[in-house]
C-alpha cells in the first residue's frame, strides 16, 4: 500500500483554479476577471517606469547574492515603516515597530499567523463575511478556528454595519479580528473614517486584537488616506499587527514584495517580538529574496523615483475607476434596468457585482467572461477594448 493512498484530491483554488479554465477557453472574447491582477488598457501587466529605472540603478552597480538577514533588508524595513506609519510618527522615532520583509502580503499574514498562533494558542478569529479567500485558509492552516464577522450588506448592496458591530461586540477577549485596511477584497465596499472610529473603540475596550491587511495601499483614494485607518490604531494605543503587499501597487506580483509590522508598547517589547518574528521566519523560509524588497526600497528611499511612482501608481487608480464607470455606463446601453451605480460606489480593484452563482457560471461558459461564484470581478482587468463585451455579456445574464 501506498504511503499516500489516503492522501484525497484538494479542491481547486476558487481564484487561481479560474485561470487554469480561463487558459483553455477557445473564445476570442474571453476575458479574465478573476484574479486580482492590474492589468493597462492593452490588457497587459505594466512594467512601471519606476521599477525599470530603480533596477538600471541596481545592475550598475552589482552585488554578490548572499543570505539577506532574517528580518530582511534593514533599507527596506525602513522604508515600510515610513510608507505605512509614517516616518515622523512617534511609533517610528521610538523604535516600538518590528517589522520584518516576508514573501508577499500572504507571507505577511502567514508569519504574523504562526506567532498569533504561539502566543495566543486558544484566541478564536474573525475574517469578514465575505473575505479574501485565503485569509480563511491561511488561519485554518495556522491552527485557528476561523469564524467571520458580518459585513456585507447583499440585499442593500453595501456595508451592514450594525451586524459588523455586533459581531465584534459579541466577540470574546483576545479574539483575532483580521480587518481590510483599504479597497475591501472581494466587495470594494469600505467602511467611512467614522466607522472605523466605532470599530476602534469597541476592538480596544473588548480587548480584541486586530490584525490589518494593507494589500491595496494607493489603489482606493490615495496613498496616505488609504493608510488613515493605520494611524488611527496608533493613536489608540493598541498594539496590532500590520500585513503589507507591493504586488498590486508596484506591479511586482511574482517578486512576492511584503512585510508584516507589529505596533509593540516599546522599544524593548519590540526588540523580544522581532526575535520571535525571526524564528517563524527562519522556519518557513530562512530568509527573504533580494531583488523585489531591493528595486522597492530604492524607489521608495530615492525622492525622484518616489515621486514618480506615485504618478504611476496615480495612474493606476484613475484607470480603475474611469472602468467602473465604463461599465456602469455599458450596463445601461445593453438594456439593463436595475440601478447598478453602486458599481462606482465601490472602491479599489474588485467589484462585487451582485450576481448569482449560476449567472456568473453563465458568463463563463457561454460569454467567456470569468469571475468567481460569489459574483467578485476585478475591474482591474477590464479595458476600452473589453468592457462593451463584459457589459452586454452581462446583461444578457441578468435577463
Amino acid at each position: 500500500m501506498s504511503l499516500f493512498t489516503a492522501v484525497e484530491m484538494a479542491p481547486r483554488d476558487p481564484i487561481l483554479g479560474l485561470n487554469e479554465q480561463f487558459a483553455t477557453d477557445k473564445n476570442p472574447l474571453k476575458v479574465n476577471l478573476g484574479v486580482g491582477v492590474y492589468f493597462d488598457d492593452n490588457g497587459k501587466i505594466p512594467l512601471l517606469e519606476c521599477v525599470q529605472l530603480a533596477e538600471k540603478e541596481l545592475i550598475s552597480k552589482p552585488t554578490a547574492r548572499g543570505y539577506l538577514p532574517i528580518d530582511g533588508i534593514a533599507a527596506y524595513d525602513s522604508a515600510v515603516k515610513a510608507l505605512v506609519f509614517g516616518g515622523a510618527s512617534e511609533a517610528v522615532t521610538s523604535g516600538r515597530i518590528a517589522t520584518v520583509q516576508t514573501l508577499g502580503g500572504t507571507g505577511g499574514l502567514k508569519v504574523g499567523a504562526d506567532f498569533l498562533k504561539k502566543l495566543l494558542p486558544n484566541a478564536g478569529l474573525l475574517i469578514s463575511d465575505p473575505s479574501w479567500e485565503n485569509h480563511r485558509a491561511i488561519f485554518t492552516q495556522a491552527g485557528f478556528n476561523v469564524g467571520t464577522y458580518g459585513y456585507y450588506d447583499a440585499v442593500n448592496k453595501g456595508i451592514d454595519f450594525p451586524a459588523m458591530m455586533k459581531s465584534l461586540n459579541d466577540a470574546p477577549r483576545q479574539t483575532i479580528v483580521v480587518l481590510h485596511a483599504c479597497c475591501h477584497n472581494p466587495t470594494g465596499y469600505d467602511i467611512s473614517q467614522e466607522q472605523w472610529d466605532q470599530v476602534i473603540e469597541i476592538v480596544k475596550n473588548k480587548e480584541l486584537t486586530p490584525f490589518l491587511d494593507l494589500a491595496y495601499q494607493g489603489f482606493g483614494s490615495g496613498l496616505a488616506e488609504d493608510g488613515q485607518v493605520v494611524g488611527k490604531f496608533i493613536k489608540s494605543g493598541m498594539n496590532f499587527f500590520v500585513s503589507t503587499s507591493f504586488s498590486k501597487s508596484f506591479s511586482l506580483y511574482g517578486e512576492r514584495v511584503g512585510a508584516l509590522s507589529v505596533v509593540c508598547t516599546d522599544k524593548a517589547e519590540c526588540d523580544r517580538v522581532l526575535s520571535q518574528l525571526k524564528i517563524m521566519v527562519r522556519t518557513n523560509y530562512s530568509n527573504p529574496p533580494i531583488h523585489g524588497g531591493s528595486v522597492v526600497a530604492h524607489v521608495l528611499n530615492t525622492p525622484e523615483l518616489r515621486a514618480l511612482w506615485e504618478e504611476e501608481l496615480g495612474e493606476m487608480r484613475v484607470r480603475i475607476k474611469l472602468m467602473r464607470s465604463m461599465l456602469v455606463a455599458g450596463l445601461k446601453d445593453a438594456g439593463v434596468k436595475a440601478n447598478m451605480d453602486f458599481i462606482t460606489d465601490q472602491i479599489g480593484m474588485f467589484s462585487y457585482s451582485g450576481l448569482a452563482k449560476d449567472q456568473m457560471v453563465r458568463l463563463r461558459n457561454e460569454f467567456g467572461v470569468y469571475g468567481t461564484d460569489s459574483g467578485r470581478m476585478a475591474v482591474s482587468a477590464l479595458n476600452t477594448k473589453n468592457v462593451k463585451h463584459v457589459a452586454d455579456s452581462i446583461a444578457k445574464v441578468m435577463a
